[in-house]
């Protein structure tokens, strides 16, 4: 898996997926994840995605196969946020379309807003505009984790996350995944988690933009998004009919195709 260096010692994983006809040009895709995931939370994403773009997953600082985070790392929202643009450097891109689940969709939406020069499209997967209302929730998921372990952690919390109607063989994976997300790097994250809000920010995002939710998202009731979205010039919500607030993981074939046909129409 390829690698760079975003600052000494820290290095940065990703994933490119090509699946396009070399002789035609193709946009990219930028697909970033959410919380104690990687870029292989959108794998269900490349088949529907990757004939027509390059797609691109990175692994978040800390994450997946990038360098793990030490418990006192000085986690800023904003060092994410150039982390992307970094990548946009690293791969020579002058604009990508960019898909962003739960906080990657937060990540996203500051990108596009702060950098808009990058941003072909953008779509919100059960992304939050703020994550304020997490601060009821870190501090015992922080106290799990360093008593119980990461694993435990996500299957505990994975009802609220996937929803009810989710396998339990795809929970059973997603467990695993997650799970490998090293505990050092969920303490300092999850500290961090609660101050992130770029609701201030989504009226200047410029490109055309898709945001999915479903009905009964714990990251936000649907009015809530739609109060937010609507800032969005232009933009358009699709609701989904499900508990669960990653939507991307519970209902990924639907949503995969809701993205493909929005990029791509």
């Amino acid at each position: 898996m390829p690698h760079f260096e975003v600052s000494p010692g820290i290095r940065l994983a990703y994933t490119v997926d090509d699946f396009t006809d070399p002789w035609l040009p193709a946009p990219t895709v930028l697909l970033l994840h959410g919380l104690a995931e990687s870029g292989e939370a959108f794998r269900a994403f490349v088949p529907a995605l990757a004939r027509q773009a390059r797609v691109v997953r990175l692994d978040l600082r800390g994450y997946g196969e990038s360098t793990p985070m030490p418990a006192d790392h000085e986690w800023r929202f904003d060092r994410l946020i150039a982390d992307v643009v970094a990548l946009f450097g690293h791969l020579g891109l002058a604009r990508a379309h960019v898909v962003g689940g739960k906080i990657g969709g937060t990540i996203a939406m500051a990108l596009a807003a702060r950098h808009p020069a990058l941003v072909d499209r953008l779509a919100v997967l059960g992304g939050p505009a703020s994550l304020t209302n997490m601060s009821g929730r870190t501090p015992a998921w922080r106290a799990q984790i360093a008593a119980e372990g990461v694993p435990a952690w996500v299957a505990a919390s994975n009802a609220g996350r996937m929803g009810t109607r989710m396998p339990e063989a795809a929970l059973a994976w997603w467990t695993q995944m997650m799970g490998r997300t090293a505990a050092s790097t969920l303490e300092g994250f999850l500290r961090m988690v609660p101050s992130v809000d770029v609701t201030a920010e989504v009226g200047r995002i410029r490109a055309p933009t898709l945001v999915v939710t479903t009905t009964g998202s714990g990251l936000g009731s649907v009015a809530e998004v739609r109060a937010w979205q609507e800032r969005i010039a232009g933009s358009r919500l699709v609701v989904m009919e499900n508990d669960s607030y990653h939507v991307a993981a519970s209902d990924p074939d639907a949503t995969a195709a809701l993205v493909k046909d929005f990029l791509f129409d």
